[in-house]
C-alpha cells in the first residue's frame, strides 16, 4: 500500500457561479467570449508533448452562427494514430512509476487552474463550439470537470486503502493495483465537456497512459483542455490528443496488441460494433481489454394521477430541453395521467413561449443550436414526419431553421400509440413524445415503460403517492441507471449520484464513482511468508 495514502485533500463539489446582471463572472465571460470569437485558431494534434499538423484541416465553427469560423483543426491519418500509441507506450514505465501523490497533485491543480485562470476560457470555447447557454457551461465545463478530478483523487486514494485483512501469524498479505498493461483508447462525445475531459484523465490517474479521440465537434474546447493538461503538469505522452475518423482510430488501435481498453461515452450502435471488433481480434492482445461504455437513452418522466401539475411541467421543461435535449440523460419520452394533462399541457406550453433562443452569446437565450447539421436535418424529418401522421399531435413547437444556425424549436409530441416512433428511438435534440394514460392504469403503464425501450440510462417519477412512488421504484429498477423522485431526470452530480446505465445505455460502470477507476487497475495480490517451512512433511502423515 502506498504510504501517506489518509493525506488527501478532501474533495467538494464546485459552486455553481450564476452569471447574474452586472456579475463579475459575467462580465469576464463575455469578454472571453469577444476574444475568441475574434480570433481563427490552429488546433494541432498533441501527440507526445509535440504538437503535430497534417496537410488536411477542418473548419471549427460555432453550430449557432455556422458561418462564422473559429478556426481550423488538422485531422490524423493512420499514421498519427501509431505514433499517438507509440508515444503513449513510451511514456509508460516512468509515468506508471510515478507515486500516486504526484499524479493525484497534477490533477489537483488541473481542477484548481479551471476553477480559477482558465475558468472563462474554458466556459467560452463550450460555449462557443458546443453551443452551450451560460449556466449549461458552467455545470459542465466548470463545476463538473473539476468534482471529476477532484473526487477522482479521493476515489484513487480509496482503491489503494483496500487491503486485506492481518489474519495469519508469520505472514503479510497485501494487494497492488497496478496500470492496465498497455494503452487506454479513450473515445469522447460532443456534449459534455467534462466528459471529454473525465475519460482520458480517469484512466491517466490511475497509472494508464491513453490516446484520446474527442468529437469533432468538441475539438475547440477538447484544445483548451489539453492546454491546461500540460499547464498542470502531465508529462509528454501520457495523454496523447488526435482527431482521425472512426474507422482509421478503429483500424488501428482495435489490432494493436497493447491494446488494454476503451473508455467510451457516445451512441449504442458504435458501442456495438467496438465491442464485436474487440471480439473478432481478441486472439491479438496481450491481455483481455477493458470494455467501459456510456451510450444512449431513451429517458422517461413518469407521472401518477397525484403528481402536482406544476412539478411535472417543470421537469419536462428543463429535463427535456436544456441544452436543446443534447444529453445522455434528457427526458424524451413522457408518460402523463390523463386527470392532470389539461394542467400539465397548458403549463408547459406556457414554458415553452417563454422560451428565447438564439445564440449563446445573448445570455437571454435559454434555447441554442443543435450540434450540427446531420443532428438538424435527423430532428427536421421525424418532426415532418409528425405532422404528417393523423395519429400524433404537435403540442408545440414544430419549427426549424438552419439558415444562420441550427436552430430547432423546442417540440412536444403527443403520440396516441405508445410504440409510436419518437416513443422508442432516440432522437437526441429538443423533441419530446408523451403519451396521456388512464389515471387509473398506472401499472399497466410501467410495464409499458419498462418494455417501450432498449435502453435503460435515466427516467424519473414525479408522485405524491408515497406507494406509486415505492410501486415504480420496484417496477423500473432495471429500466434506468439513474433514477429520480419527484425530479427530471438529469443532473447527476460527481460523488452524490454516480452516474451510468444498463441495457442498451452502457456497461454503467458509474463515473463520478470508485466503480470506473476500479476498471483502470489491475490488481496483484502479493502473500508474503517470514519464515517458510523446509520440510514438505504435514503432521498428518506421522504414524500413530
Amino acid at each position: 500500500m502506498p504510504k501517506g495514502i489518509y493525506n488527501v485533500p478532501q474533495p467538494w463539489n464546485e459552486p455553481v457561479k450564476s452569471y447574474a446582471a452586472g456579475s463579475a463572472e459575467r462580465k469576464e465571460l463575455q469578454a472571453m467570449l469577444k476574444e475568441l470569437r475574434s480570433n481563427e485558431i490552429d488546433v494541432p494534434m498533441y501527440i507526445g508533448g509535440k504538437e503535430v499538423r497534417s496537410n488536411d484541416k477542418v473548419r471549427l465553427a460555432p453550430p449557432h452562427d455556422h458561418k462564422h469560423t473559429l478556426g481550423h483543426f488538422h485531422k490524423s491519418t493512420k499514421e498519427h494514430v501509431t505514433m499517438a500509441i507509440d508515444a503513449a507506450l513510451a511514456a509508460k514505465a516512468q509515468w506508471e512509476a510515478l507515486s500516486w501523490e504526484h499524479r493525484a497533485s497534477i490533477f489537483l491543480k488541473a481542477a484548481e487552474l479551471i476553477a480559477g485562470p482558465y475558468r472563462a476560457k474554458l466556459n467560452a470555447a463550450t460555449m462557443l463550439g458546443q453551443s452551450k447557454n451560460a449556466y449549461q457551461a458552467e455545470i459542465d465545463s466548470a463545476c463538473e470537470i473539476i468534482d471529476f478530478l477532484r473526487f477522482n483523487v479521493m476515489y484513487m486514494t480509496e482503491i489503494y486503502k483496500q487491503q486485506p485483512p492481518v489474519t495469519g501469524v508469520g505472514i503479510w498479505n497485501r494487494v497492488e493495483q497496478r496500470p492496465l498493461e498497455g494503452f487506454i483508447y479513450a473515445l469522447t462525445p460532443f456534449n459534455f465537456t467534462a466528459i471529454a475531459g473525465n475519460l482520458p484523465t480517469s484512466c491517466a490517474m490511475m497509472g494508464n497512459v491513453v490516446v484520446w479521440k474527442p468529437s469533432n465537434t468538441q475539438v475547440y474546447s477538447a484544445n483548451v483542455l489539453m492546454e491546461i493538461f500540460t499547464k498542470a503538469g502531465v508529462p509528454s505522452g501520457v495523454i496523447n490528443l488526435i482527431y482521425p475518423s472512426g474507422p482509421d482510430a478503429a483500424d488501428v488501435i482495435f489490432s494493436h496488441p497493447d491494446f488494454a481498453g476503451i473508455h467510451f461515452t457516445g451512441s449504442t450502435e458504435v458501442f456495438q460494433n467496438i465491442w464485436k471488433t474487440i471480439g473478432n481480434n481478441i486472439h491479438k492482445y496481450k491481455t483481455y481489454p477493458r470494455i467501459v461504455g456510456e451510450t444512449g437513452g431513451k429517458d422517461f418522466i413518469v407521472a401518477h394521477k397525484s403528481a402536482d401539475a406544476k412539478i411535472v411541467a417543470t421537469a419536462i421543461s428543463r429535463g427535456a430541453f436544456e441544452f436543446q435535449g443534447q444529453k445522455c440523460s434528457a427526458a424524451s419520452r413522457a408518460y402523463i395521467p390523463s386527470n392532470i394533462w389539461d394542467e400539465v399541457k397548458s403549463l408547459v406550453i406556457a414554458d415553452l413561449k417563454s422560451f428565447k433562443m438564439g445564440p449563446t452569446e445573448d445570455f437571454t437565450n435559454f434555447i441554442n443550436a443543435v450540434i450540427d447539421e446531420k443532428s438538424f436535418d435527423k430532428l427536421a424529418k421525424y418532426i415532418d414526419s409528425a405532422k404528417a401522421d393523423k395519429n400524433v399531435e404537435i403540442v408545440a413547437g414544430g419549427n426549424y431553421d438552419k439558415s444562420k444556425g441550427y436552430f430547432i424549436e423546442p417540440t412536444i409530441i403527443r403520440a396516441n400509440d405508445p410504440k409510436y416512433v419518437t416513443m422508442c428511438e432516440e432522437l437526441f435534440g429538443p423533441v419530446l413524445t408523451l403519451y396521456v394514460y388512464d389515471e387509473n392504469k398506472f401499472e399497466e403503464t410501467l410495464q409499458l415503460v419498462d418494455s417501450t425501450s432498449i435502453y435503460a440510462l435515466t427516467g424519473a417519477i414525479i408522485a405524491q403517492d408515497r406507494y406509486a412512488i415505492e410501486t415504480a421504484t420496484k417496477a423500473l429498477r432495471n429500466a434506468a441507471g439513474n433514477f429520480y423522485i419527484n425530479d427530471k431526470p438529469t443532473g447527476a452530480v460527481v460523488g452524490q449520484q454516480p452516474f451510468g446505465g444498463a441495457r442498451g445505455s452502457g456497461t454503467n460502470d458509474k463515473a463520478g464513482s470508485m466503480i470506473n477507476l476500479l476498471r483502470w487497475v489491475s490488481p496483484r495480490t502479493i502473500k508474503e511468508t517470514f519464515v517458510p517451512p523446509t520440510d514438505y512433511r504435514y503432521p498428518f502423515l506421522q504414524a500413530d
